[in-house]
């Protein structure tokens, strides 16, 4: 074997790896549950690591028996809101649990040292 040569044998192993790992991440991030909250904790919101909405929390001292109208807008921004920081945190996730597996589609090892890609 000329140096500079691929080793595909070596070469369809670490893909096999990394595509075992991908599985993992991504099964880990279904399982994996995050929260985000707004209003101080009036409204709490629960996703998984692809960002599914799982559960949705509303406080009680959300509500303002006195004015329907205007607790009706609180609670929709706050709902917004609480979804919004849970999303984030399962996009912060995801870079957590997938960020190493793409770098080393890209650089490290892998496909990224073969001529052409």
């Amino acid at each position: 074997m000329n140096p500079g040569d691929v080793n595909l044998q070596q070469l369809l192993e670490q893909a096999q790896l990394m595509q075992q790992q991908l599985v993992s991440a991504q099964q880990e991030l279904n399982d994996a549950q995050v929260e985000g909250s707004a209003g101080g904790g009036l409204v709490v919101a629960t996703v998984n690591g692809g960002g599914e909405l799982l559960e949705l929390r509303i406080s009680p001292e959300a509500v303002d028996p006195g004015d329907p109208q205007d607790t009706a807008d609180t609670i929709a921004d706050l709902v917004i809101a609480a979804i919004r920081d849970a999303v984030r945190a399962a996009a912060d996730l995801q870079q957590e649990k997938l960020g190493p597996l793409a770098q080393g589609l890209g650089g490290g090892s892998g496909l990224g040292q073969l001529p052409g890609f």
